[in-house]
């Protein structure tokens, strides 16, 4: 679509300007694009391999508490599940990927995760509740892979819906409005030409009815 503009050679050159600054910042975009799909891509398969690691500990988790509790006093095992045990407080940071802020999640414990006493407990027990302390580690760590993805996915359409609105709305305009104001100024300047041969063959003309 052609842009509202008055053609002249100042605003040819203006949107000639305007033209070279859009195609070199859709080449940037472009270029923004692929490199954010590719760590997308990695971000998505670690989120992957994370879930699956989640799953396999959380399954021998339960697996062995199942164990633990067939083996277990029933009274002891609520004493021992309900006791303080070890705390665990996050860190929050970021880090910068490709302009995106990734978060990043640092886990400080403290306190001892064994807090019963093992005479009425088996250590079938004590394997269940080792075992769920990873799985809450892996589970923070996909918590902060799965919300980078959705950082880096939403920076992804929102590069792609600027790589569109240049490669098929601005970079088109610009190249008709151009094309335009060339093929206007052509028609002025074969108009002066035109005017500028008729006025001289007026004054030939009348230079050689004076003469004669």
């Amino acid at each position: 679509m052609k842009l509202k503009v008055n053609p002249t050679r100042m605003e040819l050159l203006r949107l000639k300007r305007r033209l070279k600054i859009a195609q070199k910042g859709h080449k940037l975009l472009k270029e923004k694009r692929d490199g954010l799909m590719k760590e997308f891509m990695e971000i998505i398969k670690l989120a992957q391999k994370t879930r699956e690691e989640m799953e396999q500990k959380l399954s021998i988790s339960f697996k062995a508490y199942v164990i633990a509790a067939s083996n277990t006093n029933k009274q002891a095992l609520k004493t021992a599940s309900i006791l303080p045990s070890q705390k665990i407080n996050l860190k929050f940071t970021t880090k910068n990927v490709m302009s995106v802020q990734i978060p990043k999640i640092q886990i400080e414990r403290s306190g001892n995760w064994l807090s019963y006493g093992f005479y009425d407990t088996s250590g079938e027990l004590d394997r269940a509740i080792e075992n769920l302390q990873d799985v809450v580690e892996v589970m923070i760590k996909l918590a902060e892979i799965e919300k980078g993805s959705q950082l880096m996915a939403a920076e992804i359409e929102k590069t792609r819906r600027r790589v569109n609105a240049l490669e098929h709305v601005m970079i088109p305009n610009l190249k008709e409005t151009i094309k335009y104001i060339q093929m206007k100024l052509s028609e002025q300047e074969r108009s002066t030409i035109t005017t500028t041969m008729i006025v001289k063959e007026i004054i030939q003309q009348q230079e050689q009815n004076i003469s004669n």
